[in-house]
C-alpha cells in the first residue's frame, strides 16, 4: 500500500486514533491528518472539569508532540478543507491547495448549538468545545463572580460544577423540570437536581430563556415569564449540531448526521465517516445511532480505519459515557431512548447506588453511580437481552455477573 494516499479530515480524537490504527495494523502509504484548529489532537472530556478548574497544567493531548512525525503522518493544523471530490477523489484546502485521496476518513466532529435570543452574541457569553474556549471560560472562573449556565445537559451541567467548585455563584437555567431529564429519566434527575442544590447551585427548571441581557456585556439571562437572572457570565450548553458541510456539498447522504453503515462507510466510494458526526447502523439495535461521547470517538476511529483497510469487521459497540460531578462519578452503557421503570439498586440518597432503564422486563441500560468495576456487567446484562425480575436486579446479594444466564449453546 506504499502508493496509497489516506487523509483523514478532522484532527480530533477519532482522527488522531484512526492515523494510529492504520499505521499500526500497517498501512505504509502516504497519510495526512488535518484539522481546522491550531492544537495537535486532543481529548475533550477535561475541558468541563479538571483542565477548566485548573487541576491539570498539561493540555489533554490524544499523543506527545513527536509522535505524529514519528509514524510518519503528516498532521496539518490551522487548515480548512472546503472542498471534497468524490468523483476525482480529491480534496481542496483554503488557500487553493488539491490533494488526492485513495481513501478518506471525515471526523468532523460537532458544534455546540447557539441560543436563538437576544443578547446571545454579548461579551462574557460562551460556548464549550475548543481547549481556548475552555481556557477562555476558566480564566472567567478564576476571576469569580456569577455564571448562569444555559442548559443542564453533560456540559452544563460538569460546567456548572466544576465552576461551583472554584467559588463561584452558579445558577443553571433549563427548559425541562429537571437537570438531564431527556437522557436520564425523572428519577435521575431527580439526583442531579439534588447533588447541585447540595453544592449551594440554584436550578431554575421549567425555564425558558428569553434574552441575555447586558449593554455590551452578559449582565443577566432573562426568563420567559419575565424573571431576571443577574451574571458575570454565561456558558450555553444545549447540545451540538453535527459538522456536516463537506459531506453536504459532495452529496454524500445525510441524516442526522453522516449516514453510514455498520463499516462506517458513506454513501461514497472510499469515504468513511466516524465521531461525532456519523450517524452510524448498528448491529446490535437495527437501527442508525449518533453517539456524541468520548468512548465512541475512541474506538469508532479505529474501526474506520480498519473498514478503510478493507477489513469485515462491523462496529458494534455497546453506547457507554461517563460524568464527574464534586464527589459523584458515574457511567452509564446502553442504548434507552423508552424504558417501562427504572430499578435502583442502592439508595441513590446515598449517591451509591446502579439503576437500571427495563423495557419488557430486559435491561436497555445501566449506571453505576459511585460503584466501581461493575461496568461491563452492566454491558453484558445489556447484550444479554433476557428477561429478568426486578427484585434480582435490586438485590445487592447477588452478584451482577450472576444475572446474565449462560446461553444455550454455552449449556
Amino acid at each position: 500500500m506504499a502508493d496509497r494516499t489516506f487523509v483523514i479530515v478532522g484532527a480530533s480524537l477519532t482522527g488522531a486514533k484512526a492515523a494510529e490504527t492504520l499505521r499500526e495494523e500497517g498501512f505504509d502509504g502516504r497519510l495526512l491528518l488535518i484539522g481546522a484548529e491550531t492544537e495537535r489532537p486532543y481529548e475533550r472530556p477535561a475541558l468541563s472539569k479538571a483542565y477548566l478548574r485548573g487541576e491539570r497544567d498539561a493540555k489533554p493531548y490524544v499523543h506527545d508532540e513527536g509522535f505524529y512525525a514519528e509514524h510518519d503522518i503528516e498532521l496539518r493544523t490551522a487548515t480548512t478543507v472546503e472542498r471534497i471530490a468524490p468523483a476525482t477523489s480529491e480534496i481542496s484546502l483554503a488557500g487553493g491547495e488539491t490533494l488526492g485521496y485513495d481513501r478518506l476518513l471525515l471526523a468532523t466532529g460537532a458544534r455546540p448549538r447557539r441560543v436563538s435570543v437576544p443578547g446571545a452574541d454579548l461579551d462574557g457569553v460562551f460556548t464549550l468545545r475548543t481547549i481556548e474556549d475552555c481556557e477562555a471560560i476558566r480564566e472567567r472562573i478564576d476571576a469569580g463572580g456569577r455564571l448562569v449556565t444555559i442548559g443542564a445537559g453533560w456540559i452544563g451541567a460538569e460546567v456548572a460544577a466544576s465552576a461551583r467548585q472554584r467559588g463561584c455563584d452558579v445558577t443553571i437555567v433549563e427548559m425541562a423540570e429537571l437537570p438531564l431529564e431527556r437522557v436520564l429519566g425523572a428519577e435521575l434527575g431527580a439526583v442531579y437536581r439534588d447533588v447541585h442544590a447540595d453544592h449551594g447551585v440554584k436550578f431554575r427548571g421549567g425555564a425558558g430563556v428569553e434574552a441575555i441581557e447586558g449593554d455590551g456585556a452578559a449582565s443577566a439571562v432573562r426568563l420567559s415569564g419575565g424573571r431576571r437572572v443577574e451574571a458575570d457570565f454565561v456558558v450555553v450548553g444545549v447540545g451540538v449540531e453535527p459538522r456536516t458541510e463537506l459531506a453536504e456539498t459532495a452529496g454524500i447522504a445525510l441524516d442526522n448526521g453522516i449516514v453510514v453503515d455498520e463499516h462506517l462507510r458513506t454513501s461514497a466510494p472510499d469515504i468513511f465517516a466516524a465521531g461525532d458526526v456519523a450517524n452510524a447502523q448498528h448491529p446490535f439495535y437495527a437501527t442508525r445511532i449518533r453517539v456524541e461521547h468520548w468512548d465512541n470517538a475512541l474506538h469508532q476511529g479505529p474501526a474506520a480505519a480498519r473498514g478503510m483497510l478493507g477489513r469485515d469487521e462491523p462496529y458494534d459497540r455497546i453506547p457507554y459515557f461517563f460524568s464527574d460531578q464534586y464527589d459523584v462519578g458515574m457511567e452509564y452503557a446502553g442504548y434507552a431512548t423508552t424504558w417501562d421503570e427504572v430499578i435502583f439498586r442502592g439508595d441513590p440518597k446515598s449517591r451509591e447506588f446502579v439503576a437500571f432503564w427495563l423495557a419488557d422486563k430486559r435491561v436497555v441500560a445501566g449506571m453505576n453511580v459511585n460503584v466501581w468495576d461493575v461496568n461491563e456487567h452492566i454491558q453484558a446484562l445489556v447484550r444479554a437481552r433476557q428477561t429478568i425480575e426486578p427484585r434480582r436486579l435490586s438485590d445487592p446479594d447477588i452478584p451482577l455477573e450472576d444475572l446474565v444466564a449462560p446461553s444455550r449453546s454455552a449449556r
